[in-house]
């Protein structure tokens, strides 16, 4: 089906194009019977700008699909055959394609410069379509918004799709060029979590563009162990870190660290009945966390698409983002909905795509099932993920939190929480303990 792009309004002028371009590619196709499958994974019929252009391409991929051979006879045929011949311009314009080009060696540098074309008016049309979303005041702000970045993102996914394929040689010089900045300390090996088993468990910390699910019961302690990560990564590397909580508030999170850093008891903090000697660490605490690149998001019902944008725009003005917590997963989808299994897994794709893109390692909270209180060992496992098993399957690395004491009073782990990692797509698996203060909701490394 052909894409309908819209024009109007730019001042009558001419849209992006290459038309020779385009003839020399339809001449290649007409003269190498193997150009039309080199190009097939690439090169969309909406690319040309002449709807003729766009008729022949489509009667070679045609030919292409039946698994015929392509050249001017056969092409020529299948045109005849759809009434299509004369609709671009007969038997003539075939051979006049053909006698213009000399062979199809160049032909894929040919499609790129077709297709990036093809994206600049795709462009223009979304620019266009934003335009009169503007003016159209029946729908709500934040949804035309939403819509007007869609598109946009739309337009950036299709593009580097294009380019995907890469040989494999050129991958290995990529590889090699990295690991030599990272041996000679140009570059960050990993993103060191501050937990030192942790970090020497998964190889030395997070890394950039990984999708890392955290999950756990409730009261485990989840969301604090990633807000405090957050924390201690923007102070400890100097370096932004956001969270986008649809659960607490910002003012919420913020007394956690608060309390963490001062050693104040959260109950103190809030009824705010501080003793004579508690304002003094209160203070430093405050003054602690004032300089680290910290973001909090509180706003409820975030889509991927909104943190998409914000966490753009953050790089844009701060810089290189280290860590983007969401908690939590559940809470960005219609749980009352009969495709919640696809909504999750749409949402954990999206998530996965970001952070590839935007090369920070994305830290995605959520909820395990209730299963987990029916079994006499409650530490968590891969199959308590809720809701679906996209969530395994996108993630490249998946935690889960477990306290005993929360289960076990008289435990001698009193005091002590496990960490498991549960997949580690790229490293080990196993389960690391770490001390935790619950008065001050705060993780701390078991002394070696």
């Amino acid at each position: 089906m052909t894409q309908q792009l819209d024009f109007a309004g730019i001042n009558n002028q001419l849209p992006p194009q290459n038309i020779e371009a385009e003839e020399a590619i339809l001449g290649g196709i007409l003269l190498d019977p193997d150009a039309t499958q080199m190009l097939a994974d690439t090169l969309v019929t909406e690319a040309f700008y002449i709807q003729a252009h766009r008729d022949i391409y489509h009667a070679a991929l045609q030919l292409s699909l039946q698994h015929k051979h392509i050249d001017l006879l056969t092409v020529t045929s299948w045109l005849s055959d759809h009434n299509l011949l004369e609709r671009v311009g007969g038997r003539n314009k075939l051979a006049i394609l053909v006698d213009r080009t000399v062979s199809a060696v160049n032909i894929d540098g040919l499609a790129e410069m077709v297709m990036d074309k093809y994206h600049a008016r795709s462009l223009i049309s979304a620019a266009n379509q934003i335009l009169k979303l503007a003016y159209d005041e029946s729908v709500p702000i934040a949804e035309r918004l939403d819509l007007a970045e869609q598109k946009i993102f739309s337009i950036r996914n299709h593009s580097q799709a294009d380019k995907s394929v890469r040989m494999n040689r050129d991958i290995s010089v990529i590889n090699f060029e990295e690991i030599r900045r990272k041996s000679e300390g140009e570059e960050e090996p990993a993103i060191a979590t501050g937990f030192y088993d942790l970090d020497a468990l998964i190889g030395g910390g997070f890394q950039p563009g990984q999708l890392i699910v955290l999950g756990g019961r409730p009261s485990m302690g989840k969301s604090s162990l990633a807000s405090q990560l957050a924390l201690s990564i923007a102070a400890d590397q100097n370096a932004p870190t956001m969270i986008f909580c649809l659960e607490m508030s910002g003012e919420e999170i913020n007394k956690r660290f608060l309390s963490s850093e001062s050693r104040i008891e959260m109950v103190y903090l809030t009824t705010g009945r501080l003793s004579n000697t508690q304002w003094e660490p209160l203070a430093r605490a405050v003054a602690d966390i004032h300089d680290p690149i910290l973001m909090i998001d509180d706003s409820t019902g975030s889509t991927p698409l909104q943190i998409r944008s914000k966490l753009r725009k953050a790089i844009a003005q701060y810089g290189q983002v280290k860590l983007v917590v969401i908690d939590y997963l559940q809470l960005m989808v219609d749980s009352s909905s009969n495709r919640l299994t696809q909504m999750i897994g749409a949402v954990t794709r999206e998530l996965k795509l970001l952070a590839r893109e935007c090369n920070v390692p994305i830290m995605l909270l959520s909820q395990l099932n209730r299963g987990v209180e029916e079994r006499n060992n409650k530490r968590p496992m891969l199959s308590d993920l809720r809701d679906s098993g996209r969530i395994e399957e996108d993630a490249d690395m998946v935690l889960g939190v477990y306290r005993d004491e929360y289960y076990n009073p008289d435990t001698p782990d009193r005091g002590i929480a496990e960490l498991v990692v549960m997949k580690n797509r790229n490293g080990a698996t196993g389960t690391i303990k770490l001390l935790f203060e619950p008065h001050f909701t705060r993780f701390k490394n078991l002394k070696r």
